[in-house]
């Protein structure tokens, strides 16, 4: 998501950083191609109508037309407004209510509703540790409750038991004293879903409402649709005002007009993001995190809380001990990257580096590198464990048994083994000049490391 829109601003900005001053002109031009970036990028109208006018009045004023350095003045105003457009803080969770606070899920049919509600039980389970019940009103779709029960075993959540026969609202009543007795912190409510909005859906989402009355009451919204999610959007908060806004879909081809929208025009905040299929993709939303990754400044804070959350400390120390004292096998560099792997796609990662996307422009260095990851993986399983273990063992034979049992080649081979006595050598050294030394010669090129 923003891809394109990224490289558009990147575009836009250069020609503004190659100036030593700008004039009313520059800026004006420069709006245009903005405008037209938001445009493209399936931002709604009066959104990309109200920024360009607030950024013009900024970025003409006296104090960014008489800078030392204009051009990154006006990447300060776009910057500050587009965390302004996208409600400027992380919006957390209502969970202050006495227990068990009812969160209502509601949505179209085929947003992801009912994955989401998993995941983001399963987030708070992890992260809040809270104790969830989920629960699915989804009595016309088939197997959706199953479905639910499903992906709450996945995430360890509990589920309230199927009754057939019942509707939802008897659903709802029999999930909530499960939920007191039970002595649970949350009740979750996956609620049914339609193709698209209309009476009988919206007033069973009312009288669910008004009988559970849920402190939070979250639109799960396909960000697949563009300017279609921001339609939906306003429509659910006109008739359920609802209390925030989970997009989801945004690491596929979405132009991200949604999330630049939905706050301006319903006045509620998106507070998660569902970043991929797994169960474990979901993130806090937030404004200045996501405007900085827009304009190419990475997103250090995110990638350092993705590592905490996801990557093993104790493995992690464990392999960077073997690193020191260069005991460190294909083994243990498989178990690096499985680390690695947990974190998320390596195109997603990189781009929370900041300035890794400019400086890597042109060359496809990420689909290299997942590619290379992948080629690595394939080698190393196909080893045996002892071969893991003594890579030295690896003789001409065994290699073209690797080679076919992996698809690749014995030259493939050759390279990872090459890279890795490499690689080995190289600490070998860095443990004799001891950690001074290991600072002034860096990290080795590992085997399959893209850069």
């Amino acid at each position: 998501m923003f891809d394109t829109l990224s490289d558009r601003f990147d575009a836009v900005f250069k020609k503004l950083r190659g100036r030593g001053a700008l004039s009313e002109q520059n800026i004006q031009e420069a709006m245009r191609e903005v405008r037209m970036a938001l445009l493209e990028a399936d931002v709604h109208l009066s959104v990309v109508k109200s920024f360009i006018a607030t950024v013009n009045e900024k970025a003409v004023g006296r104090e960014v037309l008489d800078s030392l350095t204009p051009g990154q003045q006006v990447i300060q105003v776009v910057y500050e407004e587009l965390v302004h457009l996208m409600g400027e803080s992380n919006s957390r969770l209502n969970l202050s209510s006495q227990p068990p606070a009812v969160v209502m899920m509601v949505g179209l049919q085929g947003s992801g509703k009912t994955t989401t509600t998993a995941k983001l039980a399963g987030w708070l389970r992890e992260r809040e540790h809270k104790k969830c019940l989920l629960a699915s009103l989804d009595v016309y779709r088939p197997a959706a409750m199953e479905q639910l029960a499903t992906v709450g075993q996945q995430v360890k959540v509990a589920t309230l038991p199927i009754q057939s026969g019942q509707q939802p609202l008897e659903i709802a009543l029999r999930a909530l004293e499960a939920a007191r007795n039970g002595g649970y912190d949350l009740l979750f409510l996956d609620t049914a879903g339609r193709l698209h909005i209309n009476e009988a859906l919206m007033q069973e989402l009312k009288t669910i409402r008004a009988r559970i009355n849920p402190v939070e009451i979250l639109l799960i919204a396909d960000a697949m649709t563009g300017q279609d999610a921001v339609t939906v959007a306003r429509s659910f908060n006109e008739q359920l005002d609802v209390t925030g806004v989970i997009l989801t879909k945004t690491d596929g081809d979405a132009r991200g007009g949604a999330a630049l929208s939905i706050r301006h025009v319903t006045g509620k905040p998106i507070k998660f993001l569902g970043t991929g299929e797994a169960l474990d993709r979901l993130e806090p939303f937030h404004p200045e995190r996501l405007a900085s990754r827009i304009l190419g400044m990475g997103d250090v804070l995110t990638l350092v809380e993705t590592a905490m959350a996801k990557v093993d400390m104790a493995e992690t120390a464990k392999l960077h001990q073997k690193l020191q004292t260069a005991s460190f096998t294909l083994e243990d560099f498989l178990a690096q990257m499985a680390q690695v792997k947990k974190m998320g796609p390596l195109s997603e990662l990189v781009n929370m580096i900041p300035g890794f996307k400019q400086a890597t422009k042109g060359h496809d260095i990420t689909a290299h590198g997942e590619k290379q990851l992948k080629k690595t993986e394939a080698i190393i399983l196909s080893m045996t464990l002892q071969e893991r273990r003594k890579h030295t063992l690896l003789n001409a034979s065994r290699k073209r048994r690797i080679a076919k049992g992996s698809g690749t080649t014995v030259q493939d081979i050759n390279q990872l083994l090459k890279q890795f006595a490499e690689a080995q050598t190289l600490m070998k050294r860095l443990g004799r000049l001891g950690q001074k030394g290991m600072m002034r010669g860096g990290l080795p090129r590992l085997p399959g490391r893209p850069f």
